[in-house]
């Protein structure tokens, strides 16, 4: 049965180009996990570069990231040394060689038709609950930029316990729930909430 949001992530034990991984030994520690199509493709290539590119921002958010496709080790190993070679760009993450599609069908990120894995994203959290999922078509390359803004909203919603507005970027106020009481709803006014169902709140 696929993953859904909101739900323990699946566990699983793989080979990647980091040696062998287990991702229940992750518990604790945010993890992106992301599928792309095929090793040796153009905008697969350009989403390495830019993954490796924010590598360190992802580091600095406590965050590990996880490749994955059902290409080969030795495919995997060649893509990345012809990327370091050509382009100078080290991939410092490990890639997944899920050649048996056992990840793939677990997350549920395998075109059966194709037989290759959808290009797709999952943010799982500390307690290994996948928390946002998002697939891409082919011909769409991913934005690190959008990435990077919904972790940091995650953990600001998982330190302070708050919501994010529409166009949330850090720094800016959090949301607090609705009330489930007409008598909360009634104290909201008395607070001089904007509204009694929307409370922004200094974070």
């Amino acid at each position: 049965m696929p993953v859904y949001l909101g739900q323990k992530a699946p566990d699983f034990t793989v080979n990647t180009t980091k040696g062998p991984l287990v991702f229940s030994t992750l518990k604790g520690k945010w993890v992106l996990l992301f599928s792309h199509p095929a090793d040796f493709t153009p905008v697969c290539t350009t989403e390495f570069m830019a993954f490796s590119n924010r590598y360190e921002d992802f580091r600095k958010l406590g965050v590990e990231l996880i490749g994955l496709s059902v290409d080969s080790i030795y495919s995997h190993i060649a893509w990345l040394r012809d990327i370091k070679e050509h382009y100078g760009i080290e991939v410092p993450f490990p890639v997944i060689a899920d050649i048996d599609k056992e990840v793939a069908r677990a997350y549920n990120l395998i075109d059966e038709k194709a037989g290759l894995t959808v290009r797709g994203v999952f943010i799982i959290d500390p307690n290994q609950v996948v928390r946002w999922m998002i697939y891409y078509p082919a011909e769409v390359g991913r934005n690190i930029d959008e990435i990077v803004r919904v972790i940091k909203a995650f953990q600001f919603n998982w330190d302070k316990k708050l919501a994010t507005p529409a166009n949330w970027e850090e720094g800016q106020e959090g949301i607090q729930g609705a009330p489930v009481t007409l008598e909360d709803s009634e104290k909201r006014d008395a607070e001089g909430a904007e509204r009694w169902y929307l409370k922004r709140v200094k974070g």
